[in-house]
């Protein structure tokens, strides 16, 4: 499919390669995450004046799930309690933390008018799949519990995140639906990585590796996963999920310079055709990774406002 970036982002891109930054594959992994954090401060934009931020600690088997919590000044109350999104931030199940999302994070909040707890999972090579699984299912349930406590109406639970989080997103209402979690209201879905053959188009066309390139990718997959098998498990690849009949509804995003753009495109649709109802967004000029990006990136901006709009259109 041809694309051709959108004028931000080819500048954008344009000022990535003339950085000279390394490859993350080229790094460890604690190297590749300080250059991650670091990029942060020249792409995000301003973030709302929000109530209150704080930190949770959540917890779990393995001793206690980092979280943060950002309340709206004008939450969506009834009965005094507010919906809310648990959130799962990207980075490839290896780089990315609560400070890598917290702007975005801070502007779902204030554009959803909703409560966001962001989940800081464990991250791979050091905790391999489904250890970022377990936790994202932890957390969730977690929150469903302790809803009154922290001012969430549990009836109006969703989970949402970008890349590596909207796999885990995706992953997390299947294992609701299946049992494992309480009843979610919807699910933001974020260019999500949803199957790990990586056999679709879009990871083999030159125009999509910018910035998710082709070689980081596998490098990505290669810390996250324990083997090969690994693959065809619904919690890693949750396009092989027999049926997505009874999921909550969902909206999806895609990008097309994007080396995951087909397998969202077609995961939204068999959303659509197992009976879910289905938002799909796509950005033909935008890159993997743009929705940070909102200091340079207009379209950014746009898609956060129109994430927050939806979510307020959940019944």
């Amino acid at each position: 499919m041809p694309v051709v970036l959108d004028p931000d982002a080819a500048a954008v891109y344009k000022a990535f390669q003339e950085a000279g930054r390394p490859a993350y594959e080229t790094l460890t992994a604690p190297e590749a995450r300080d250059y991650y954090s670091q990029a942060r401060f020249a792409t995000n934009p301003e973030a709302p004046e929000l109530a209150r931020v704080s930190s949770l600690s959540i917890p779990a088997s393995h001793g206690a799930i980092p979280a943060r919590i950002y309340v709206p000044k004008e939450p969506r109350l009834a009965n005094g309690l507010a919906p809310a999104l648990v959130f799962f931030h990207g980075g490839g199940w290896v780089i990315g933390d609560l400070d890598s999302h917290d702007v975005v994070c801070r502007q779902l909040a204030d554009a959803g008018a909703l409560i966001v707890i962001s989940v800081d999972y464990r991250l791979a090579p050091e905790h391999k799949f489904p250890a970022a699984v377990d936790d994202a299912i932890a957390a969730t349930k977690w929150v469903a519990a302790n809803a009154r406590e922290l001012g969430i109406d549990a009836a109006r639970l969703s989970i949402g995140g970008d890349s590596a989080g909207g796999n885990l997103t995706a992953v997390t209402a299947l294992a609701a639906r299946d049992g494992n979690g309480p009843r979610i209201a919807g699910q933001v879905l974020i260019y999500p990585a949803v199957d790990f053959a990586m056999t679709h188009g879009s990871h083999s066309e030159p125009e999509t590796s910018v910035l998710l390139t082709h070689s980081v990718i596998r490098w990505f997959r290669d810390h996250y996963l324990g083997g090969t098998l690994d693959i065809h498990d619904w919690r890693a690849s949750p396009a092989r999920a027999t049926s997505l009949v009874g999921l909550p509804p969902a909206y999806v995003l895609t990008a097309g310079a994007d080396p995951l753009r087909d397998e969202g495109d077609e995961y939204a649709a068999r959303l659509k055709q197992d009976g879910v109802p289905v938002t799909y967004k796509h950005f033909p000029g935008q890159f993997h990774g743009f929705i940070t990006m909102g200091k340079l990136l207009r379209e950014a901006n746009v898609a956060v406002s129109e994430i927050g709009a939806w979510l307020k259109g959940l019944a």
